[in-house]
């Protein structure tokens, strides 16, 4: 990270290189406190590089904006006054998130600091639904969670919405959703104009990118040893992967990386939402699971519950040892080390994390799935790769979107208007 020294810009230095070296310099103390925790000013000029003038009126200015707020007295220090220590400020910014699954639509809205101040999934069968319908219903849960953060005193970063497809970054055009029967679709455009053409900035994603992005922010809080490269895999009735590479998303050349269950890897069986045969989520899929453990007409299949109840019960059958279910569960997650093998042989990254129902019913998965990628992998030890289960559960596209409107704040503050 290049860092500016707040000296007096040269003679070249116009209105509008002031303007974007004190946008960047605000950016600096912003990413500094939020990565590395509360610090005094003199902490902070030391340690970015900053000269401490600068840095007072810096952070002046975050405040103003609501984005930091002074804490407590700087215990650290030995000598003289203690300086008080500056903070990210929960109150002031929200982001928001929103998901389009096959079988719930859910929202989820974070402060700065990244605290959940509301979360809501719904259980809806949108396979069976058609678009407009589903997104009348989805663009009411959105605005259900605007109207919370609006409610609470907050500005608005941004709404960034999580689709189980292919889609097109820059301008939120699906061009494919197998699992939801979806074509060529301006998801981006289509919501801007249910929300009334809003003024924040709304933006459309991949869910399982946006999910690999939570997971690895939740990693960095959480894991002892740092991490900077990661496999999501983020199980429902179809099946996505985001990959971390040294620390960015990768996305591909045309943003339409990560789409993990389709890869060929099953035997020709039942036929895809692609329409194709033989794709690994046709073997790793919740159908795939349900049509193994249950009959047709079990109460685990009905999609008007909400997916963590119908989790449920496949986990009381698992801990009461019903051999149908642990059956399942042993294939499904052999079926799951076989196609993660792949993804570790080529992309060797830090951990291998499950998503989804993966997590929820990882204590069987795991082990069927830890020995089939020890015998697969061939560099020694399954390539040094952990398998961890995620604890964000069903939430972490929500989460994920969130976080990604946040992002934009800690890379121009100024977004963010003085608060009132």
């Amino acid at each position: 990270m290049t860092l500016t020294d707040g000296r007096r810009p040269g003679s070249r230095g116009v209105a509008a290189d002031h303007v974007s070296l004190r946008r960047n310099n605000l950016s600096v103390v912003l990413r500094h406190v939020r990565d590395l925790g509360p610090r005094s000013r003199a902490r902070i000029a030391e340690e970015t590089g900053l000269n401490k003038a600068t840095v007072s009126s810096l952070v002046a200015e975050l405040v103003e904006r609501g984005l930091l707020r002074e804490g407590s007295a700087d215990s650290s220090r030995a000598l003289g006054r203690p300086g008080l220590l500056v903070e990210l400020d929960g109150t002031g910014v929200c982001g928001v998130g929103g998901e389009i699954n096959v079988d719930y639509l859910a929202v989820s809205a974070l402060d700065l600091t990244g605290a959940v101040v509301l979360e809501k999934r719904v259980p809806v069968d949108v396979a069976h639904l058609d678009p407009a319908t589903t997104l009348d219903r989805f663009a009411d849960l959105v605005q259900e969670a605007v109207a919370g953060v609006e409610v609470r005193g907050g500005q608005l970063a941004g709404v960034t919405l999580a689709v189980p497809g292919l889609v097109q970054g820059e301008t939120g055009e699906l061009k494919i959703a197998p699992n939801l029967g979806w074509g060529e679709l301006s998801v981006a455009q289509e919501m801007r104009s249910r929300l009334g053409d809003p003024t924040y900035p709304l933006h459309v994603d991949n869910e399982a990118n946006l999910a690999a992005l939570a997971a690895y922010a939740d990693l960095r809080q959480t894991e002892d040893e740092p991490v900077h490269d990661l496999v999501l895999l983020t199980g429902a009735v179809g099946v996505g992967g985001g990959v971390v590479a040294g620390g960015q998303l990768l996305r591909g050349g045309h943003g339409y990386s990560g789409e993990v269950g389709h890869m060929p890897v099953a035997p020709p069986g039942r036929t895809c939402g692609c329409g194709r045969t033989g794709c690994w989520e046709t073997v790793v899929g919740l159908t795939a699971l349900l049509h193994k453990a249950t009959d047709s007409d079990d109460p685990v299949r009905d999609p008007s519950l909400d997916v963590e109840q119908r989790l449920a019960g496949i986990t009381r059958r698992a801990e009461a040892g019903e051999a149908r279910t642990l059956s399942a569960l042993k294939d499904v997650g052999t079926w799951l080390g076989i196609g993660g093998a792949i993804l570790v042989n080529i992309l060797n990254p830090d951990v291998l994390v499950l998503g989804g129902y993966f997590a929820v019913l990882g204590p069987w998965l795991k082990e069927p799935l830890e020995k089939a990628i020890r015998e697969r992998v061939i560099a020694p030890d399954g390539g040094g790769c952990r398998v961890v289960r995620s604890e964000l559960g069903f939430a972490a596209a929500v989460r994920g979107g969130a976080q990604i409107s946040l992002d934009q704040v800690f890379v121009d503050p100024t977004r963010i208007g003085v608060a009132r």
